[in-house]
């Protein structure tokens, strides 16, 4: 049944779902508010949901309206923490209850810099990965000496670092894949001319690397531990295995404070992760090496 459901009721129940387990409450009145319906269409969408998952949500008449069942189970929405912390933070979430009390969950973030294109490049990028093409870019970079006239790249990706976005592209100025940092594009065009190389060439793109972590040994026992659990190794595991791209290997290291040193010789407190597998890693982040 559920395949059968248009987009828009499909995101009516999801709300309905992440609503319910995260906030606690959903009534037909915030459901009828958060998509501009009238709250007839509301319950006709609660009844559904209910058709759906038998028992999920118990009707409460303290808030008029429905919470979680004991037993409750998603059906139609994902409800890993991954996505729901950015709903929160976007106060996706923020519903009244009836006698005008807000639900909204109090979320405060770091604002910094936004290391952003403009959209005019963004769209150039996009377009040419899209396309296969060729793009021309003026590029700034931080490299001493470097040309800072314009250059031809063939992009096949984009890469969030966690810090900023990367272009990850063909140079064909060092014959060679490289990433270039999307906020020192101060102008790029989409070529005509097509893409002579493919993602399937970039050999660090395609190849992943396992990184092994583990508590630095200047921690005490408590402190590994609660670090184990902060990353969330499983039970018993006294490392993190880490698989990803060759490519973003250098990346991890950097957003995960990781002491890289052969002897382990920074602070604990600043740098709380070892790497156990340096000369694996050094072949393809030396770059990100201490």
């Amino acid at each position: 049944m559920l395949g059968k459901l248009k987009w828009i009721v499909r995101q009516r129940l999801q709300f309905i779902e992440f609503t319910a387990f995260y906030i606690g409450f959903i009534g037909r009145a915030a459901l009828a508010d958060a998509f501009a319906m009238s709250e007839a269409a509301a319950t006709k969408d609660l009844r559904l949901y209910n058709d759906l998952a038998p028992g999920n949500l118990v009707y409460s008449q303290k808030v008029f309206g429905f919470v979680p069942g004991d037993n409750f189970q998603p059906v139609v929405a994902d409800l890993a923490v991954a996505r729901a912390l950015p709903m929160l933070e976007m106060g996706l979430f923020g519903q009244t209850v009836p006698g005008g009390d807000a639900l909204a969950i109090p979320v405060s973030s770091i604002v910094l810099p936004a290391r952003l294109p403009s959209e005019q490049v963004l769209a150039q990028v996009t377009r040419a990965i899209h396309q296969s093409r060729k793009l021309r870019l003026q590029y700034h970079s931080l490299r001493p000496g470097s040309d800072s006239s314009p250059r031809i790249i063939e992009p096949h990706a984009l890469v969030n670092s966690g810090l900023r976005w990367h272009v990850r592209a063909y140079n064909t100025r060092g014959f060679d894949f490289r990433d270039f940092v999307l906020s020192r594009v101060s102008a790029a065009r989409c070529l005509e001319e097509p893409a002579e190389s493919a993602s399937e060439y970039d050999e660090d793109w395609v190849e992943h690397l396992e990184l092994q972590l583990a508590p630095h040994p200047g921690l005490d026992d408590g402190q590994r531990s609660g670090l184990l659990l902060d990353y969330g190794a499983g039970d018993g595991d006294d490392q993190l295995r880490i698989t990803l791209r060759r490519a973003l290997v250098g990346y991890a290291l950097q957003q995960l404070a990781v002491d890289t040193t052969g002897d382990h010789s920074l602070p604990p407190r600043r740098y709380p992760l070892v790497l156990l597998n340096r000369e694996e890693v050094e072949s393809f982040a030396a770059w990100a090496l201490l």
